[in-house]
């Protein structure tokens, strides 16, 4: 398992992962995502197993773990071929926002669904004219006798045709100014009147597509309110750390599965009576991507220790998800060269890949992002924006 030395409990976890992947296969990963099927019974069974809500509290129905054993599950769901953008917005990011910030009733009606795998949930942040800026939502709140009502669109939201529900982040129309945007969370219901969704063509290659969200004066009950009104951004913001160390996972997992079958391609496949992986154009540079992706398994299992150890983690996880993301990327590329032309043959399952790792470069946060954040936070440099 290279640098990462897991805890008793990580690889009983770890072994638990791979013992459910393995029963599917990479190909079964593949057929659902080539062909828009879905995963419900790889769903279902890692349910069942408590992988989906380990890092949930136990009296909702989790495990009472951490990010640290959420990433063990990430990443090696990823490392047999299944990288899931599902579990990162599901049970991470709203798992970790309801279970910090949503009242009594609202966690026991979703915890225990979403951490066994029986209803999902979306997130529903980004628009099409905000982009990283969080604070430019037009999709707004109002407030109503009864409850309130939405009204807006969401971009790019995943696998919204799975979730029973979306976490929106809205514009609270009583709480903002001119000046100054205030947010507020709502769960709201898929199937509400007045939401519909439509998909977005991309060249992604996953059982999680990308949707366009309409919400044309939505009404949700008094009970939909995540936390307290005007306070959304403060609520978001304890869900994307949990995305960043996430993504960090699911990168690392796809590098570890990329260099994995490369190194295997690389030992059996021989030209002139001698295995190519024999030779330093061949060997050096996936020594060289197995130390990026070793180095990122790193950073992440640090930035979940912190995250876990109540310690500031943003930076951490920044760096997590930027190297990850970078280091995967490389590590997919090289091995798809090593293959010569089989690297883009559907049998060997790399090709594919290559548009979701990609993305990861770009989503949730770009990398340019990443280091303004750095640049701003970690070293003190003015703020461009």
């Amino acid at each position: 398992m290279g640098l990462i030395n897991d805890s008793p409990e990580h690889k009983a976890i770890r072994e638990s992962v791979a013992g459910i992947a393995k029963r599917y296969g990479p190909e079964y990963f593949l057929e659902r995502a080539r062909s828009g099927g879905g995963i419900e019974e790889l769903w279902s069974d890692l349910g069942a197993a408590g992988l989906l809500g380990l890092h949930l509290p136990e009296n909702y129905g989790g495990g009472g773990g951490g990010m640290a054993e959420a990433a063990v599950v990430v990443e090696e769901l990823a490392a047999q071929g299944m990288p899931l953008l599902i579990w990162v917005i599901s049970p991470a990011i709203c798992g970790s926002i309801l279970a910090r910030h949503a009242s009594e009733e609202m966690k026991r009606r979703w915890l225990p669904p979403i951490a066994d795998g029986t209803e999902k949930m979306a997130f529903g942040l980004t628009e099409p004219d905000a982009g990283s800026n969080s604070h430019n939502l037009k999709t707004t709140a109002r407030r109503t006798d009864t409850g309130w009502r939405i009204s807006g669109s969401k971009y790019y939201i995943s696998a919204v045709d799975q979730a029973d529900a979306i976490l929106l982040v809205a514009r609270d129309a009583d709480h903002s100014t001119a000046e100054r945007s205030r947010l507020s969370l709502f769960a709201v219901p898929t199937a509400s009147v007045g939401l519909t969704f439509a998909p977005i063509a991309t060249s992604i290659v996953s059982p999680d597509k990308q949707f366009t969200v309409y919400l044309d004066d939505v009404a949700v009950g008094e009970d939909a309110l995540i936390g307290a009104a005007g306070n959304g951004l403060r609520q978001v913001f304890d869900g994307l750390n949990p995305e960043r160390i996430l993504v960090g996972a699911l990168s690392s997992g796809i590098g570890r599965y990329a260099i994995g079958k490369a190194a295997d391609y690389a030992r059996q496949r021989s030209v002139w009576s001698t295995p190519i992986g024999a030779h330093q154009g061949i060997a050096h540079p996936l020594a060289d991507c197995h130390v990026g992706i070793e180095l990122a398994r790193m950073a992440t299992a640090r930035s979940a220790q912190l995250f876990d150890a109540g310690e500031p983690a943003g930076e951490a996880a920044n760096i997590a998800k930027y190297a990850a993301s970078e280091a995967a990327l490389k590590a997919l590329d090289q091995a798809i060269q090593t293959h010569g032309g089989n690297g883009l043959a559907h049998e060997y399952g790399l090709a594919e890949l290559w548009f979701v790792t990609r993305l990861m470069r770009t989503a949730p946060v770009s990398r340019e992002m990443v280091l303004n954040f750095i640049a701003q936070t970690s070293l003190g440099l003015p703020r461009s924006y």
